[in-house]
């Protein structure tokens, strides 16, 4: 009998390929694999006190079971996870030769985009953006100091939660540059935006999210437009469209914006535009004063003019349009960058550890913007004071905007979501009703700051691009640069 039990064992064990397919198909359960192997020695222990022979039927029954089991799930992982090249060119001008709107299939991600980021980076770092090093010569040390070098690998959690929200806005704006069409409801393109931002950043209120409501100005509008509801504006041939949205992860928002047209007598006031952003990425950096960065992105875009309908005119720079800094849950963090040659004190500097966002706005109108429409962005004043309300629907109203929103920017067509504008914080039940009253109110007590559209005189057109950069202590980083733009 002892012969009999052994020569069983044998059996059991002698396919050395079913072992090693097991184990090249599915290298993380290899523990699991070694406690069927204890389990095969106490077996094997009691087989030979026993019925050997029936343990051993028993013990083979139960390891086919499991490799079946195993095989259905690596070829579930592997269908979920397919490195394609991009192939599908956007609908639209205004980007680089290079754009693709499939661009995120080169990381195994659906077209169109479905797997949220972090799935999609699980035990990988987020790619980084566009190194460049800081514009004065002064700064060039910072390259090899190691000790600047060591504050800078201090800072890499942070990093790599901008990543995460820069790879966010990519993979979003790939997936509505598809959708740029002439034809398209600019609701029905917002809504799907956002949507697909929702769920590619995974949403979590506060924690992760859309930074501030999609902008989709039109032609002589040339920011802070967002279609309220019942606004059945489509987009056409002749459109020049600014397309400016955010993302937010734990407050660190990506801030990112790129023009759409479809006719190219528009090419030189977008390629002045995009020039212009380009020009001031390249002249930031640490101790670089804002108002040279705004001397020579004015420069680069006003050196071009563009022919409409026979007609020639200038490219000028909105004067009263800057760029930024960005703070924690606050996308204007109080610095600006000027566009235009004396924009602001010759004092202002860059400093390192901080974040920018570097916008451009060119027009063929008077380059000057004033408020005008129906007003759509709110956003909570940062440090707003504690202002006794008297009205019991602006508390409520208060209230659901300190706990979905904070200080981050918000469109009325939020409010009026089944959700408020976050499912995770409101479930179904967040739809704000009759509000406009209480909206109006804090308003008027300076809790909530108004932000109506900008807009040139009309008839012109207007286009814009902006980047999101780091001021890291080794180099500045575009965070947001892409293929596209």
């Amino acid at each position: 009998q002892r012969g009999r039990a052994e020569t069983t064992t044998v059996i059991m064990t002698a396919d050395p390929s079913a072992t090693d397919k097991e184990t090249k198909e599915d290298p993380p359960v290899e523990n699991g694999d070694d406690e069927d192997d204890d389990d095969d020695d106490d077996e094997e222990c009691g087989e030979e006190n026993n019925n050997n022979n029936e343990g051993a039927v028993k013990k083979k029954k139960r390891k086919k079971k499991k490799k079946k089991k195993k095989k259905a799930t690596n070829g579930a992982g592997a269908a979920a996870l397919q490195i394609k090249e991009p192939s599908k060119k956007p609908p639209h001008l205004g980007l680089l030769d290079t754009a693709f709107t499939d661009a995120h299939v080169k990381y195994g991600q659906t077209d169109p985009p479905t797997v949220p980021v972090a799935d999609l980076f699980r035990g990988k770092e987020f790619p980084k953006g566009e190194i460049q090093p800081h514009a004065l010569e002064s700064q060039t040390y910072r390259e090899t100091s190691e000790e600047v070098r060591a504050r800078d690998r201090l800072q890499e959690d942070l990093y790599g939660k901008i990543r995460w929200g820069a790879e966010v806005h990519r993979q979003v704006r790939n997936y509505a540059q598809s959708l740029c069409q002439p034809g398209v409801k600019l609701a029905d393109l917002c809504a799907k935006l956002e949507n697909k931002n929702r769920e590619l950043v995974q949403e979590a209120g506060l924690e992760r999210g859309i930074a501030f409501p999609t902008g989709c100005s039109l032609n002589h509008v040339a920011a802070h437009y967002t279609p309220n509801t019942g606004d059945d504006t489509v987009l056409k041939y002749d459109d020049v469209m600014k397309v400016d949205f955010g993302v937010h992860v734990e407050g660190r928002i990506i801030d990112s914006a790129w023009t759409v047209s479809f006719n190219p007598k528009y090419d030189p006031l977008l390629q002045a535009v995009r020039e212009a952003t380009d020009t001031g990425i390249k002249e930031s950096g640490i101790d670089v004063r804002l108002c040279d960065i705004g001397a020579a992105i004015q420069e680069t875009m006003e050196s071009y003019e563009v022919e409409l309908d026979g007609t020639v005119y200038p490219v000028k720079a909105i004067r009263n349009l800057n760029g930024h800094s960005i703070g924690p849950y606050q996308i204007h963090a109080g610095k600006s960058v000027p566009i235009v040659k004396g924009g602001c004190e010759e004092s202002i500097k860059m400093e390192e550890g901080e974040v920018y966002a570097i916008e451009t706005f060119g027009s063929t109108g008077r380059g000057y913007v004033i408020e005008d429409m129906e007003c759509s962005h709110y956003m909570k004043v940062f440090d707003a004071p504690h202002v006794p309300l008297r009205m019991q629907s602006s508390k409520r109203l208060l209230s659901h905007i300190n706990k979905t929103f904070g200080t981050l920017a918000f469109c009325r067509r939020w409010l009026e979501r089944d959700d408020g504008g976050s499912a995770t914080v409101n479930g179904t039940n967040g739809k704000q009703e009759k509000y406009m009253g209480a909206l109006k109110n804090l308003c008027d007590v300076g809790i909530i700051q108004p932000y109506p559209p900008l807009c040139d005189v009309n008839g012109c057109y207007t286009a814009q691009y902006e980047h999101t950069i780091i001021m890291r202590p080794t180099c500045k980083e575009v965070v947001s640069r892409g293929d596209d733009f």
